[in-house]
């Protein structure tokens, strides 16, 4: 299926829906393992390997702010969240305090994510992760389809962002600000 974004070019065509995969990693497995249990569509497209969210962006035919960055925060008290926040966003950490209700929130480190998702830096999402982390989107993703990790390096999955939200019953609001 392909869908043009705003004179961007044309999502790509070539993908394997939430039913099909290759043989492969454990992450991936999961990931369209628990997309299917939610009855969630998505499209997923090998690619390769990206040294920046720009570069990213041009191997996919999409721009930067059409990939969404799937965020693991770490609560004062040890526990996580998921932030979804565009990829030309960042979290702002005050309105996401204020959201959750907490005067504290940090990115934990690599093998901390790691052990918290069961996924690792750049192919985090929270679809398959190894505990099921509350999930906050930002409100700049809705309306529209949208380019997120898909547990494995070297795989993007392209989702309607809404119906992402709804199932995963994330909280969406504004959590998130321009890029500085």
């Amino acid at each position: 299926m392909t869908e043009p974004t705003d004179g961007a070019a044309e999502w790509p065509a070539a993908g394997l829906s939430s039913g099909q995969e290759r043989g492969g990693g454990a992450g991936r497995k999961r990931f369209l393992a628990d997309a299917a249990a939610r009855s969630l569509e998505v499209e997923l497209v090998e690619r390769l390997a990206a040294h920046s969210l720009e570069e990213a962006a041009a191997i996919l035919g999409i721009r930067p702010g059409d990939i969404v960055k799937s965020l693991v925060v770490k609560h004062k008290d040890g526990s996580f969240l998921f932030a979804l926040v565009p990829g030309d966003r960042q979290i702002s950490w005050p309105k996401l305090r204020q959201l959750v209700g907490v005067n504290k929130l940090s990115l934990p480190a690599a093998d901390i994510a790691l052990a918290a998702t069961g996924y690792e830096r750049g192919t985090i999402t929270p679809l398959g992760s190894t505990t099921a982390w509350p999930v906050y989107a930002d409100s700049t993703i809705t309306g529209r389809r949208i380019s997120m990790g898909a547990g494995e390096h070297g795989y993007s999955a392209f989702v309607d962002a809404d119906a992402l939200t709804a199932a995963l019953g994330a909280v969406v609001a504004d959590i998130s600000d321009p890029l500085q």
